[in-house]
Parts: structure tokens; sequence; C-alpha cells
């Protein structure tokens, strides 16, 4: 990080709370705490955080609720919540939160995925769409249009697009994906970087099976080529 970035953590769970912050603070971020909603979005307001952690299971509202509160400020976002429901995450996601991790976590890869959503808002803020053929990403929304139509993604193919969007027609290695969209302990999991492009590919691209959009490099990574000419395979 250019400078300490300010994080506000949300968590009614006194022991939880201090975990992440003594985590947070060696990584040098500036902590500020709330136990409540009430408190969590007083401190959005007096605090201006560049990122938030926000538990769902709040005493006095539920936290599904804060989610578009809190995007709206320009924070980034990332729910640590002990709730596994598929849909309620599908949901939190689709609210605009930045990712959704599972109590109990590793603490690493928490700051890791921190680190990601704090590099995708920074970007997004400047960055428009981002077009190539009928496909549009517009990272700052995250939304993906194909021929005008919304396309719904995971988290997991989100991050991998976000992170392709960020560095057009240029490689990058499947370790990094790996770490910055499964978190650092899964950097060696290939294969699930390769289930995941070509889900994506089956919803971007006009022909998955002779991709044009997101090559691959064999042995190497993955890259976002806006005029690809020929096709590769995974």
């Amino acid at each position: 990080m250019a400078h300490s970035a300010a994080l506000l953590i949300v968590e009614d769970d006194a022991a939880i709370r201090r975990l992440l912050r003594v985590a947070a603070e060696r990584a040098d971020y500036k902590v500020v705490e709330a136990a409540t909603a009430r408190e969590a979005l007083s401190l959005v307001d007096i605090a201006r955080p560049d990122a938030v952690l926000l538990d769902l299971g709040l005493p006095d509202r539920d936290g599904l609720e804060l989610i578009q509160l809190i995007r709206a400020k320009g924070a980034a976002l990332i729910i640590v919540s002990a709730r596994t429901d598929t849909a309620e995450k599908v949901a939190a996601l689709d609210l605009g939160a930045d990712d959704y991790l599972t109590k109990p976590f590793d603490t690493e890869e928490l700051l890791a995925r921190l680190r990601t959503a704090l590099r995708h808002r920074d970007r997004g803020e400047s960055d428009g769409p981002f077009r190539v053929g009928e496909v549009e990403i517009d990272l700052t929304h995250r939304r993906v249009l194909r021929a005008g139509e919304e396309v719904h993604l995971t988290p997991k193919e989100y991050g991998i697009l976000a992170a392709l969007v960020h560095n057009p027609d240029r490689v990058i290695g499947h370790a990094q994906l790996l770490r910055e969209v499964w978190g650092p302990a899964q950097e060696a999991n290939v294969e699930y970087l390769r289930i995941a492009v070509r889900s994506l590919r089956q919803k971007l691209e006009l022909d998955p099976a002779r991709p044009r959009l997101i090559v691959n490099e064999p042995g190497v990574g993955y890259r976002l080529k806006p005029m690809a000419d020929r096709s590769e395979n995974a």
C-alpha cells in the first residue's frame, strides 16, 4: 500500500474483533472498530475508511442491509461471516460486497483478499467500462454484459476477470491469479483455475471451444486479448 489504509472492522464478537485488529495493525492498517450496525454507519461517515470488514450477524440490524450503504461511500467491502448458505453469499455479492470469507478464516488469506479488494477499488475509481466485442465489463459497478444482457458470474469468475481486465493483453501467471482470487494457500491448485476459466468462457465467449477473449499461454497463465486473432485452448 502506498499509505496506511484506514480499515473499519464491524464485528459484535469482541474476541474476533481483537483478532482482526491485531492482524490488520501488523499489516500497517489504521483500524477503527464497531460492534453494531449503528456504530458502523456513524464511523463510515466520520472515519471515511478505505475498506470495511463486515460481519452479517449484528445485534441491531442484519449486515446485508448495510452493504449498499457502505459501498455508496466508496469503501472496499469484505464480508466475514459464519453464514455458509450459498444464497446469502450470492445476495451479499450482488448487493456490492467485494468478497465473502467464511468463519473460521485464515488471517493471511483475509489480508490477501483485502489487498486485492483495495487494488480493485483504487483502479475502478478511474476505470470506465472495458469493452471487447460484445462484452462490456464495468468494474466500478461490478457488472458484466454480453450483447447488452447482464451475465451473472461467481465471485471466483469475477475475480479472475477483474485481474485480467486490469492487465489487458498481458499474461497473468497461474500462481498470481490463484493467489489473488483464492488466497496464498491455494496458489498451487491450477485445476481450480482451469475449471473457473472454463466456466467463464462458457458465459462470455462466442465459441468457448475456440476462445478469443480469455486465451491461454501454455504452462504460464492467461491473458485477456482484446484483439484476439487466433484461437487458443486451455
